[in-house]
């Protein structure tokens, strides 16, 4: 009589789970989910907003480099900017080494004084 329960138990166990097969694949996808969702995605987000940032930069911004270096952009190429770190001296950083902007220069006097060198060569 005994060999009877264990057999029974034994049969109740194999052939309970009709869904069993379809739960680790729910849970991976789940996982993946929500690393997407908690990694992945905030990633890309400041990626996108660190390259916005880099390529709105303009004279006379004052930037923070990734080494924590303040400057200020006194000129801009495709790739490289030229920050004056102090009076007489600049340095060229990769856009990407700048961090974060301080403080953006305002870009009504820039444009007057770029029409206004503009004016002054012809």
């Amino acid at each position: 009589m005994a060999n009877g329960k264990v057999f029974t138990v034994l049969y109740a166990a194999e052939g309970g789970g009709g869904a069993g097969g379809l739960t680790p694949i729910l849970m991976i996808a789940l996982l993946f989910g929500v690393m997407y969702f908690m990694m992945i995605r905030p990633q890309q987000k400041r990626r996108k907003e660190a390259e916005a940032m880099q390529s709105a930069l303009g004279l006379g911004d004052e930037v923070v480099t990734i080494g924590g270096l303040y400057g200020t952009v006194t000129s801009v190429d495709d790739d490289t900017v030229l920050l004056e770190v102090a009076p007489g001296v600049e340095t060229r950083y990769a856009r990407p080494a700048i961090a974060r902007v301080v403080s953006r220069a305002d870009r009504s006097e820039s444009a007057e004084q770029v029409v206004e060198d503009v004016d002054v060569k012809e």
